[in-house]
Formats: C-alpha cells, structure tokens, sequence
C-alpha cells in the first residue's frame, strides 16, 4: 500500500533566523526525500513541505526535537493544505515584507568545529581569527536590521570569494547560508599598527609587560598578563579605576581550575555557549597579580569566545585580564580605540565593524544555576516571554544605575544589553542609541513609556521628553518585583521583598529595604526597615562609616576602631545626622550593611557600587549558625541599629569579625522570614519574591530561602534578568502591560 502524499505548511517563531535552521530544514527534507521549500521572513521561518505522510509526520517531529543548538522554537504551528505535486526542496530568498515579529540570536562562541578548523595545519582557515559557521560566531552585534541576511550586517562590505560562496550555497555544507562566511582571502583582518603579524606583535606586547587594547564582538578590551603586577598596576592608573576586579581570561577549564575554585556548576557556566564571566572564590596562591582585584577573595574568570582569544591565549601561554576598553564610568569603546589613547601601548583591532557596543555579560554561581549579574553578551536580545502579554507597544527605560532599557510587543519583551550608569552624555548616547536600534530591529514604536519615579534620573528626564507617548510613573522597588514576577511568568499577589541601596519612595525618603504586598499592578507598603538619617545625603554611600555613625549615634564605645579611625569628624557627622541637616531618611538595607562592613573595619569608604557589602559578604564564617535578635515592630518594620549594636558588643567582646559578619547575615535572613510569617498571616500570601541587588549576595540568598522554605513558603528568585537594577526595566514593562490591561489600574491588589 502506498502511502498518501500530503501537504503541510509550517511557521517556526523564535530564535530562527542566523542559527542554521534554513540549512537544517533543508537537510531533513532532502534527508526524508520530501518537496518543497524553507526561507525566512519577518516572522521567523516558514516552510512548505510536501511527500507521503509518514515522512511528512517524521519531518514535523524531527523539526520539533532536532533543532540546531542555537536555535531556541518558541511556536510551531502546522497547516493542512492540498497537495501540489512538487518536486525538489528549496531554500528561498527572504521576504521582508509585513510587521516584524523575527527573533535575533545572540552572538555565539566558536564552535568545536572551527576550532579544530582554526588549529589544523591543512585547513584553508588554520589560523584564521574571523572562522565561524551556521553555529557559532557573531549575530547581534553585527545585524543592522532584519531578516537576518548578509546585507543587512556589517559583513555586507566583503563579498566572498568562489571557495566561501560555494559552500555558502552547499546544502550539505556546514556553512551553508552562515551569513558570516568568510576566509583569509575574503574576509576581516586583524591589524596591529605597521605589523605584517598582527597576532604575533600583540602576543610580544603582553609579554613585554604592555598593555594590549583587543577589538572583540562587542567592543574593545583592555588586556595585560593577569600575574604581571606591574602592567596590572599600570592598567589600573591609567583606567582610572581604583579597586573594581578587572576580569581574567583563562584559554581552558584547567587554567581556570589553578585560579578558581571549580565545581561542576562553575565549570558548566564557564563552557555554557554564552561565555560570561562567572564569578568563583580565588584559590590560595593563585597566580594573580595583586592590582587585578585588589582586597577581593573572588575572581571574575571567563574563557576565550572568539577564534582571536583562542589565537592570543594559546600563543601566550597563560591567563590574561581582559577587561571592558573604557575610562571608569565611560561605555565600551567600540567604533575605534581613540578613546583608548593613553592608556593601551597597542591596539589589536580589525576592519569587521560593530554595529551595537555589547560588555561581557556576569554571572554568579548560586544553588546550582547562574545566578545573572549582567545580562549582555551572548544572552542580549533574545527575548523574555510575557506570560499576559502586552495590549500596546512598550519602552521601559529603567533605572539610574547599572541602566538597562526595554521594549515589548504582544508576549516578548526585550531587556537591552548593559548600558551602565547614566551619569555621562556618552553613557546617555548609548542608551538613546539602542533605543533607536531595538525599536528599528523589532519593527516596536512604543505607545507607553514607563520610567522611574525619580525625577532627576537622565532615564525619566529621557521618558518626559518622549512626545505622542502615555507615560507611566513606576515606583522603584515595585519595579524589582514586578521584574521577578515577570521572571517567573507569575503575576501574584506575592510578598515582594526588595533590598537595594536607594529607591525613591513615595513618602519622600530614599526606600531600599522594603516589604511589599504586590502584583504586576500595583503593590501596598506592608513593611521596611526603620528609616535612619544618612549624614551628607550621598557622602554616605562613598563613605560608610557615616552609616555606623547614624545608626550608633551617641551609643558608640569611643573604644571601636571605626571611631578612632575618623575622630576628627564623627561628632559633627553624629550631630548633622540627628539634626537632620542634609541627612535624609534611608530604610535601605544597603545602607544596613555598609554600616556593619565600616564597623568591622572592611571599608571605610568606597570606589564602586556595594563594594563594602560585597566584601562584608566574602569576610563571613560560612560555618557559623549563630544570629543576632533583632526587633520587628507590629508584622514587618525591622530595627536595623539592633543588629549593627548586637555587631558592636560581639567586636567590642573580641568576637572575630568573620563569625560576626556571619551572624550578621544570618540575622537578616532571621528578620525577612520572620516579617513574611507574620504578613503570610494576615494576607494568606504563601509566595514571597525577592528581588534588588542586596540578594546578590549569594550568602545572604541563600538563608533566606533556606529558611522561607523549611517554613512552606514558596520562594521566586531571579533567574533569566538580574535582581539588581539591570531587571528593574523588565519590572517596568510587567507593570506598565498590567495596567494596560486594567487588572487593578489604580491601586493595591
């Protein structure tokens, strides 16, 4: 019997389009010796597909299990139609007609295929630093605009030559529409000043102590020797960068191992095909300079993700720091190294142009999963599915801080890479900028723009200035939960609990460590910590023993080091503080720990964000079980100076600081169970959220949820955005679509 020959029209969304799927469609078809034909447009892929059912039916589940490894399928949807009696399967120019819905992959690290290419003696491209195909090598970085063709990318200006375009148009070809394609004779070339060995020259350059600026898939790095502390020194004075970590590229997992230590979910995170730098506990003895994260007991490591790292590492011969190519505070250069005059001695660069500038992206190690510190390289753009969707077009322009926009369609909502601190007109134009290019690359003309409620962020001022657009005020800490919420496809009520450094709330004072009964719409301030002055308003925040000072006050024992160590202005600091003069109120729990990180003598002052309480975090005694009381007023208002007094009588008895920063954090994870107990009483809300960028913190994290959960709470933490403020522009969109969709429009759940 012979089986019937039917027909079947088929539409893939999701990331579709620069990840092989044309090339795969058309070996499965050809496989199955069926008819028909595949291309993309500004959907996704479609494909026409026509022979005996049996085949037909395997096709359609083969289609859905064997998608390439960068492909990510979100919707299939399968048509009857009439057979036409085709013949032949086709791959088809692309139609670019029609609103666009098409997903774009993230930029890819080199595959093991061109890797054994790139190190093969008899391969046309050993060594050849542009080497990629249909499953690895760039995708967002270098895309203008979409479908994803080679014309509409920044390799639009080399044409291949007869050998690349033959295996362009080779079905059986790994390369087989790679848009990328190139080789030695077609392709970029990396360029070192007048050197006829560009890679040669930059390996001599870090050998002899200079330091190397690196054009890479997003930018440019800044690179020298990780163990030469002289360059490491000299890399530091000349960014301007006083203690932040400088990251290390390490060129395997066994280089990485003799730095780090590495377990099996570090070792995944560092291999996963998004390549971000992971954050792992330094190895005594491991062989790094000083000056590469000075006073740190972690190390941010990564490995190499383009064939010029692999290249570089491999010659070298050992691990080197490849940090972001800026001046502190300013964005990653990318369009050319002149703003890296004066401080990198040569610059390896190449003429393949980057379209949008894109940092590494930073993950960190927690309860066996990444825990995403920065979401950028190799996660930026693909999307984060809106479990209600959205009724209009959305732009959310996130926070000061760590900034990261937004925009979004119907169910995806597409978090920026990392934009930085929007502090500088060239940090302001890069935000513009990739506002303009995500509205033009997802075919989204905003309709709604949310932003923060602080009216002097240059991301509010941004949103005010939109014309044609409803605006939409989103209180700060609202907005990290709503971001875990959305993160979790969950719409609430929960109990949000959000700590962070500073927040504008709506009394007036600076929120930061708040308990919140939420959903996407709105949200009910149900608790917080107990506000304490901050003497000097931002002079706090660079300089926390001004926080010990407020929240000890007269009680200090003028024995405490932190006391001598700033005697000369702790009264008229302790005086300003209880006057109120220039000390507005703070219930930040941010604040909390720079005022116990001061008062065991971690940091006195500051050079970057959370540097106190990430190093309060890293002294802690992981061992210790111990806490200290702290006092809850009526269900959810937490005295913090309890703890930071219980931390002064334990120093002051001669307690070790480890065992006290221990206890500390212990005592805090005590006070948030404690508080969400009490609220799961009175409200019947069994889920907490925890969002903001104190629960980065792994240690922190951790207790809390340990605790939550032995207390049959079910606990939603972040997982595709950060807890910090790089998810607040997700948490904007979740509240702005809710709205939009009239579930609760004006007030709490």
């Amino acid at each position: 019997m012979v089986d019937r020959c039917i027909r079947r029209d088929v539409r893939v969304e999701g990331v579709v389009q620069g990840v092989g799927f044309r090339p795969f469609v058309h070996g499965l078809a050809t496989q199955l010796r069926l008819a028909g034909r595949v291309g993309n447009d500004v959907h996704g892929v479609f494909v026409e597909v026509e022979g005996p059912q049996a085949e037909v039916e395997q096709f359609l589940d083969r289609l859905r299990r064997q998608a390439p490894p960068l492909a990510e399928i979100e919707r299939l949807s399968v048509l009857e139609v009439p057979p036409r009696g085709a013949t032949g399967f086709t791959i088809v120019a692309s139609q670019s007609a029609g609103p666009r819905t098409a997903l774009v992959s993230a930029d890819a690290t080199t595959c093991e295929d061109c890797l054994r290419e790139l190190f093969d003696p008899a391969d046309r491209r050993y060594g050849y630093p542009f080497i990629n195909c249909t499953n690895c090598g760039p995708r967002f970085t270098i895309i203008r605009d979409v479908p994803y063709d080679r014309p509409l990318t920044t390799m639009a200006g080399f044409t291949m030559c007869p050998d690349c375009a033959a295996e362009y148009h080779d079905p059986t070809n790994r390369r087989f529409h790679a848009q990328p394609v190139c080789c030695p004779t077609c392709g970029p070339r990396l360029r070192l000043a007048h050197s006829q060995d560009p890679l040669a020259a930059a390996v001599e350059c870090l050998l002899a102590g200079q330091v190397l600026a690196v054009k890479g898939l997003g930018g440019y790095h800044l690179s020298v020797l990780a163990g030469d502390e002289s360059a490491a020194a000299a890399l530091r004075s000349r960014k301007r960068r006083e203690d932040k970590p400088f990251a290390v590229m390490a060129a395997d997992l066994d280089q990485a191992g003799a730095l780090c230590e590495l377990d099996e979910t570090g070792a995944a995170l560092l291999t996963s095909r998004r390549r971000p730098i992971v954050l792992l506990p330094r190895r005594a003895g491991a062989a790094v300079a000083p000056s590469v994260a000075p006073g740190n007991r972690h190390l941010g490591v990564m490995l190499p993700y383009t064939p010029v790292h692999h290249l570089l590492l491999r010659a070298v011969g050992e691990p080197v720091v490849m940090t972001s190519g800026n001046v502190s505070d300013e964005p990653i250069a990318y369009l050319d190294a002149a703003a890296l005059v004066g401080i990198a001695d040569q610059v390896l660069t190449h003429d393949r142009p980057i379209h949008i500038r894109t940092d590494d992206s930073v993950v960190r190690p927690s309860r066996g999963h990444g825990s995403v510190l920065r979401r950028s390289r190799g996660y930026v753009p693909e999307p984060v599915t809106l479990a209600l969707g959205c009724p209009r077009p959305i732009l959310a322009c996130g926070a000061e801080l760590k900034n990261t926009f937004c925009v979004a369609k119907h169910h995806h909502a597409f978090v920026s890479h990392h934009i930085g601190d929007l502090e500088n007109y060239e940090t302001l134009r890069s935000f513009t900028d990739g506002i303009e290019h995500f509205q033009r690359l997802f075919d989204i003309a905003p309709e709604v723009v949310a932003h923060d409620l602080h009216p002097e962020y240059l991301s509010t001022k941004y949103a005010l200035g939109r014309e044609g657009v409803q605006l939409l005020g989103v209180q700060h800490h609202h907005a990290h939960i709503a971001s875990c919420l959305a993160d979790n496809r969950v719409a609430g009520p929960v109990l949000g609990v959000a700590f962070d450094g500073t927040g504008y709330g709506l009394d007036g004072t600076i929120w930061g460590g708040e308990f919140l009964l939420a959903d996407l719409a709105g949200f009910r301030r149900v608790g917080h910590l107990t506000p304490v002055a901050m003497p000097g308003g931002t002079a706090a925040i660079k300089h926390p023993w001004r926080m010990t000072a407020a929240y000890l006050g007269a009680h200090a024992d003028e024995r405490l080091e932190v006391v001598r160590r700033n005697a000369e202005h702790w009264p008229m600091v302790v005086a300003i503080g209880q006057r109120g003069v220039n000390s507005p109120l703070t219930s930040s729990a941010g604040r909390l720990f720079d005022a116990v990180a001061a008062l065991l003598g971690v940091r006195d002052s500051i050079t970057y964000e959370g540097q106190a309480a990430i190093e309060l975090e890293q002294l802690a005694e992981k061992s210790e079980k111990d806490s200290y009381p702290v006092a809850v007023e009526g269900e959810a208002v937490v005295d913090g100076a309890d703890l930071v007094h219980a931390a002064m009588e334990d120093l002051m008895a001669g307690v070790a600081t480890p065992v006290i920063s221990a206890r500390f954090h212990n005592a805090v994870a005590d006070a948030i169970t404690g508080c969400c107990l009490r609220l799961r009483e009175s409200t019947g809300v069994h889920t907490v959220a925890l969002s903001g960028g104190v629960f980065q913190n792994v240690l922190l994290l951790g207790r809390t949820v340990d605790r939550l959960e032995s207390n049959g709470m079910r606990v939603l933490t972040h997982s595709r955005v950060p807890t910090n403020d790089g998810g607040v522009s997700l948490g904007q969109i979740a509240v702005a679509a809710a709205r939009d969709r009239d579930l609760t429009p004006d007030g709490p759940p």
